[in-house]
């Protein structure tokens, strides 16, 4: 009988569960060799292997706020084109970096190897335009002008084109010149750059890598609203790139609606009538040099009086800001930017400065009566007005004898506003005044007025202009001193005098500054929407506002609009009684004054306009053009540079715009059918739930139609106004500044050292 252990285990079983014990002990030695193999030794190694296991994010483009005119009219919104775009990492994994892949995809869209090459380089700052000024990591946009013929090509013979493209997507749309244009205003898109994305990371509005930001004008300066938020899904992936699951999707939201106060119609006649202006000053002589005007560029703006809404804004030369849709070419770029390109992406409303001319008039008429000189003053208007053996001369000698600040105002008498100022300039002590001595009522004047800073206008990089205030010359004095003691020649040419001039005493306030600042000569700046808004205040009643063309920011489905408020910036520094003779005075500038031969037959009983002419001398340049006007309603002020006189280049112009939004006729009649804004626009367009919106459609131009009435009415024999000759009383041009910008042979007189 065999023996059994007490256990109850065989000798076998117990041999059995002793292998196992060992394969087990065995098994978790080499597991745990294994881990400690895979953990510590190779560690690192699987880690950044793993790494390749992460998160992708897929990007869905949010659908950028279309910008309205104040009726609801786009001037830029999107439009589905079929992009064809490069994705440069693909093509630097190619042994040639992609060219030969580019130039092939050049042949199938019509274009030069060269510009498609180029359009793919990334911008540094030794890489010129055009570049990629994007992320590197995104897809370049190489034309959003494909036909679905290319688009085919390219997508059935992707073996061909690796890293290319080719994909409907909503791009911006702008209105091209012959519309209403506006492209200085509305600016442009361009890709976001790393530094953008970097800087933006922490706010409340960061950057993805896909995104297109404003570069300039209302893109700039409501981009935030505008581009809404990009719908992002995000995929885990392996190392080899494949999806593995999917972590988070969040759709995306289309960006807001920017409501302005353009009127797209508007727009258009003072885009319009400002290019004809410059075409018809081309045309006449300048009788100094003999030679045609040039007028090389101009700038019209259109505001309500009472609110300070800007109702068109106008820059010349302009361009179509379509060219950057998609990524510029070199052609376009140089053309733009280029030394004979005449700048036109400068927006000449808010950043052309230049001397104001008699426009300025309204300022010293101001500070005049601050001083203390009487309204009604019977001043001097000589032909000419001498100082330290210099003589400066009215225009065309023109003698008016005594009369009073409105009438000087009127008729724009030069030496009525420089004896005031000389009066004034030795009242506060001349050349070397006692310290707390000086009043300077003639620059805070131009200071309460708000000239020498920014008026606030919501549009980025608009320039302040500049009052040659005691403070400025010191300042200027001390930067330039050491160039001008170096150049300057008590016996050289003109520029050479005035820096010895300058190096000996640049720093004081001199009787001939004085003298030329207050007929807005000499160092003197403004811009077009500073005088806007001087103008505008006068319209009504003294009150200065910011300027603004954003009206109101709407939701894509309409729910949500926050309006823009017109926001009080000043209050005129001029008394009732000022104001009241200051307006009196302007409404006969109009009728019996410099801007009367522009205005025959203008129905003053009805709408009652306001003028100042002005005509600014430039050393080395032709005259430059101003006029501001203004109703009750609206202020409208024009300048062309080298165009001439005031009312003589610019004023038909002015009255064609205004006679486009009353519906004025040729004969002075008024049609409100045919008016096209005769009041300011007080409602906003409404957007649907589904983000359409209403808005009228304008079938016909609106400048074309004008002109077609104003042809008609000529050939019936009824005619406005004769503009080929002045009347007695002309527009003024300005005597001779005191500084490098005047031809000093226009009056025969020079900076004075008096």
């Amino acid at each position: 009988m065999t023996n059994i252990p007490e256990t109850g285990r065989t000798p076998r079983v117990q041999i059995r569960l002793v292998v196992i014990q060992i394969l087990v002990l065995s098994l978790l030695g080499t597991l745990g060799g294994r881990l400690w193999y895979l953990q510590i030794r190779e560690g690192s190694a699987y880690q950044k292997e793993a790494s390749g296991n992460h998160v992708q994010q897929v990007v869905d483009p949010a659908v950028r706020g279309s910008i309205l005119d104040a009726r609801g009219v786009p001037l830029a919104d999107n439009e589905t084109r079929l992009v064809v775009s490069a994705s440069r990492t693909d093509l630097l994994k190619q042994a040639d970096d992609g060219k030969a892949v580019l130039t092939k995809l050049a042949g199938v869209l019509g274009l030069k190897p060269e510009d498609v090459i180029q359009k793919v380089r990334l911008c540094d700052a030794k890489t010129p335009q055009p570049c990629w000024n994007g992320s590197p990591y995104q897809p370049i946009p190489i034309t959003d002008e494909a036909t679905a013929k290319q688009a085919l090509q390219i997508r059935e013979r992707s073996e061909d084109f690796p890293g290319i493209t080719a994909e409907p997507e909503a791009v911006r749309r702008y209105a091209a010149p012959g519309d209403a244009n506006a492209a200085q205003v509305l600016g442009y898109l361009s890709p976001v750059t790393d530094d953008e994305i970097t800087q933006a990371k922490d706010s409340d509005s960061p950057y993805l890598r896909s995104d297109q930001v404003g570069r300039s004008g209302l893109e700039r300066q409501y981009d935030k609203e505008l581009r809404g938020k990009a719908g992002v899904t995000r995929y885990e992936v392996d190392n080899l790139g494949r999806v593995i699951g999917k972590a988070k999707s969040d759709a995306p939201q289309p960006g807001s609606n920017l409501v302005t106060s353009i009127d797209a119609r508007v727009q258009r006649v003072a885009e319009y009538q400002l290019d004809k202006a410059m075409k018809t000053a081309r045309q006449q002589f300048d009788k100094i040099t003999g030679e045609n005007y040039k007028a090389d560029s101009g700038a019209v703006v259109v505001m309500e009086a009472k609110t300070g809404r800007i109702v068109a804004m106008a820059s010349a030369p302009t361009y179509d800001p379509n060219v950057w849709v998609g990524g510029i070419s070199a052609k376009d770029y140089k053309q733009l930017t280029g030394k004979n390109s005449d700048y036109p992406l400068l927006n000449r409303a808010i950043q052309g400065q230049s001397a104001p001319g008699s426009t300025f008039k309204v300022v010293s008429t101001a500070a005049a009566v601050e001083a203390g000189y009487e309204w009604d003053g019977g001043y001097p208007c000589t032909s000419s007005y001498s100082v330290g053996g210099q003589v400066f001369k009215n225009f065309e000698g023109e003698n008016f004898g005594p009369i009073s600040l409105g009438r000087a105002l009127e008729v724009s008498c030069d030496t009525v506003f420089y004896g005031l100022a000389d009066a004034q300039w030795k009242k506060d002590g001349g050349i070397n005044p006692k310290k707390g001595q000086p009043k300077d009522y003639f620059y805070k004047a131009a200071h309460q007025f708000g000239l020498g800073k920014t008026t606030g206008v919501d549009l980025p990089n608009e320039v302040t202009g500049r009052v040659p205030d005691r403070k400025w010359k010191q300042e200027t004095y001390e930067a330039n001193k050491a160039y001008w003691c170096k150049t300057g020649k008590k016996d050289g040419t003109y520029v050479q005098k005035i820096a010895y001039e300058n190096c000996l005493e640049g720093n004081k306030m001199r009787e001939g500054d004085s003298i030329n600042y207050s007929i807005g000569q000499g160092d003197t700046l403004v811009t077009p929407i500073q005088e806007a808004m001087i103008y505008g205040a006068l319209a009504n009643g003294g009150t200065e506002y910011v300027p603004t063309i954003g009206k109101a920011i709407v939701s894509a489905d309409g729910k949500t609009v926050t309006e823009i408020k017109p926001k009080v910036k000043a209050k005129l520094p001029i008394s009732a009684a000022t104001h009241k003779g200051i307006d009196k005075a302007l409404a006969g500038v109009v009728t019996s004054g410099t801007a009367a031969w522009k205005f025959q037959g203008w129905p003053q009983d009805k709408i009652e306009l306001h003028a100042k002419t002005g005509t600014a001398e430039v050393y080395g340049k032709q005259t430059t053009s101003w006029f501001a006007t203004y109703t009750k309603d609206y202020t409208v002020v024009m300048t062309i540079a080298q165009a001439g006189t005031g009312s003589g280049a610019s004023g038909e112009a002015v009255r064609n715009i205004y006679n486009a939004m009353y519906g004025v006729q040729a004969d002075g009649s008024i049609d409100k059918k045919k008016a096209l804004l005769p009041s300011p626009q007080t409602s906003l367009p409404k957007v649907r739930a589904d983000g359409t919106i209403a808005s009228p459609k304008i079938t016909a131009d609106p400048a074309k139609e004008l002109e077609k009435q104003q042809e008609k009415a000529t050939q019936g024999g009824v005619t406005a106004a004769d503009d080929t000759q002045p009347p007695a009383t002309s527009p003024t041009p300005n005597p001779t500044n005191s500084n490098t910008r005047r031809r000093p042979r226009r009056r025969g007189s020079r900076r004075m050292l008096t």
